[in-house]
């Protein structure tokens, strides 16, 4: 009963990391056919993270209300009509509108496909989260991969978008009937009234505000730390994402496995400290391998934490998974969106090297929290 439900997760996982990840290569031709400069591009960008972080809160109230499985599916197909208008937006207002509404879908989905991950890691009895997030990382690269490699062989920017589409599309129509209807428990019946979070959950969104902060310095920072502060070649600058990527990747496809070993709060615990230990190694230690070293065990020892925080959010007591998991992953979000510029301050005042030491120290409090994730 629950192997048709994970695998359908599992591909709807991949689907919202294909979905992300496409947007990607569109960027240089929509700031290339829109005239736009590195000023307004970064504003309209931003809509596409308001817009997901505006959603979420509303996705916890509707998979409450309405299910997981039917959240997931209307969002879904959604988000198959919302990425070709990010090809035919003919200002940069309407590329704002439609990153907002673009965000927005992915926001719902991520939301419902986490909550739907908790129900069917309860009915496996077993760690599944890790597998998940690791099969969205899959997702990921394929996304990128796939649509870099559509528009390289000339095919037009809107024909790739819809190709994608309907692959999304195809993953959604034949899945849909294999997620879990909804589960009619008290956390989660459609027949108790809404709940506002508990305040476990907005310690657990505060925790993963960190880890995500943590995650989008690796993506903005990485590059421009390995290029200014350690004197990498520009071309070999982005070597410092790329082995933190492949290290959160193999990290969660393997985390299942490690989380049923040592539990949810070691996992925690050992995973913050070494992220954290990473960040220092990256940062004081002058030699450039240093700093990839140091960005391997930021990908290490954050691989895991984010999918056992869900896991806990998922399992809190009072609240409907959905409505916990919303205010987790807003929290989360709001970490990401404003990370990069908070860094930004911090690097202007004092230094990028000082800035990224100081998340790993911000680590060390999710070190000291890991209690939180206990079963």
């Amino acid at each position: 009963m629950i192997a048709p439900a994970a695998r359908a997760t599992r591909l709807i996982f991949l689907l919202s990391g294909i979905g992300m990840a496409s947007w990607a290569p569109m960027v240089p031709f929509a700031k290339a056919n829109l005239g736009l400069d590195e000023a307004s591009l970064g504003m309209v960008l931003l809509c596409m993270g308001c817009g997901a972080t505006a959603a979420m809160p509303l996705a916890g109230f509707l998979t409450h209300r309405y299910g997981n499985r039917n959240v997931i599916g209307v969002s879904a197909l959604l988000l198959c009509l919302a990425l070709p208008l990010l090809t035919v937006a003919p200002s940069a207002w309407w590329l704002g509108a439609a990153l907002l509404f673009f965000g927005a879908t992915l926001g719902v989905v991520d939301v419902a496909m986490n909550a739907h991950a908790v129900d069917v890691e309860k009915h496996a009895a077993r760690p599944m989260m890790s597998g998940f997030h690791g099969v969205f990382s899959i997702g990921g690269l394929v996304g990128s991969v796939v649509m870099s490699a559509l528009l390289r062989a000339g095919a037009p920017l809107l024909s790739c978008a819809i190709a994608v589409s309907v692959l999304l599309f195809v993953v959604v129509a034949t899945q849909w009937k294999h997620l879990l209807a909804h589960v009619d428990d008290e956390s989660t019946s459609t027949h108790t009234g809404f709940r506002m979070p508990s305040p476990m959950a907005f310690l657990l969104g505060f925790l993963c505000m960190i880890v995500f902060l943590a995650e989008g310095a690796m993506l903005d920072w990485s590059a421009v730390f390995l290029r200014f502060s350690r004197g990498f070649d520009i071309s070999m600058a982005g070597l410092g994402y790329a082995v933190f990527s492949v290290a959160m990747a193999t990290g969660r496809l393997l985390g299942d496995r490690i989380t049923a070993k040592l539990g949810p709060v070691m996992i925690v615990r050992l995973g913050s400290f070494i992220a954290a230990i990473g960040f220092v190694v990256a940062t004081t230690l002058p030699w450039g391998y240093a700093g990839l070293l140091g960005f391997l065990l930021v990908g290490m020892g954050a691989s895991n934490i984010v999918p056992v925080l869900f896991s806990a959010a998922g399992r809190l007591p009072g609240t409907s998974a959905g409505i916990a998991i919303a205010t987790v992953t807003a929290l989360g979000y709001a970490g990401m969106l404003a990370g990069p510029a908070v860094i930004g301050f911090a690097a202007h005042a004092f230094s990028l090297p000082v800035a990224l030491f100081g998340i790993g120290v911000l680590l060390i409090l999710v070190t000291l929290s890991a209690n939180i994730a206990r079963r």
